[in-house]
């Protein structure tokens, strides 16, 4: 029986190694191409007020521009303008219309205003966009009663700020 011999390469032993890069460059390709895909820019700067808690969700759509209310448990702010006070997590009867209790006067005079008063540049108040940054601990029917008055304001479509995360 005769034995196997061991295969042997004709390699010299004081050549240079040469690497063929072409699939590490594939693959350095791809992963450009995914880090681009989920890499996501936004023009619209979003800036929590201070004590605000955010909801949290698990969507991935970036925000649009639009006029930034924000809503606490103290005030409800119009791009860091405070509007209204609030006290108790609802807004003082002052601020009410007497008649409709979810009308809040001031917001519908400011959003009324900025409408009136909005330039070409600023389509998104043409088209009544709103995000809406509310403290995650207030009663829906505050929000309920900024959503009202938005809306007859002529600002329907109403965009809520949430934290991307767990």
């Amino acid at each position: 029986m005769s034995r196997r011999r061991r295969f042997d390469p004709n390699t010299k032993k004081n050549s240079t190694f040469t690497l063929n890069i072409t699939s590490m460059t594939d693959m350095f390709t791809i992963l450009l191409v995914f880090l681009l895909q989920s890499y996501s820019t936004s023009d619209v700067e979003i800036i929590p007020e201070n004590g605000l808690r955010l909801p949290q969700s698990a969507t991935t759509a970036n925000p649009v521009n639009a006029v930034k209310i924000s809503l606490s448990k103290e005030a409800l702010k119009i791009d860091q303008t405070k509007i209204a006070d609030m006290k108790d997590a609802d807004f003082l009867p002052q601020d009410l219309e007497s008649s409709d209790t979810n009308f809040i006067k001031p917001l519908f005079d400011k959003l009324d205003h900025l409408a009136k008063n909005s330039t070409e540049k600023e389509l998104w108040v043409k088209e009544g966009k709103i995000l809406l940054q509310a403290d995650r601990d207030l009663p829906y029917a505050t929000l309920r009663k900024v959503m009202y008055t938005a809306s007859m304001a002529g600002f329907p479509q109403l965009k809520l700020v949430t934290l991307v995360g767990d």
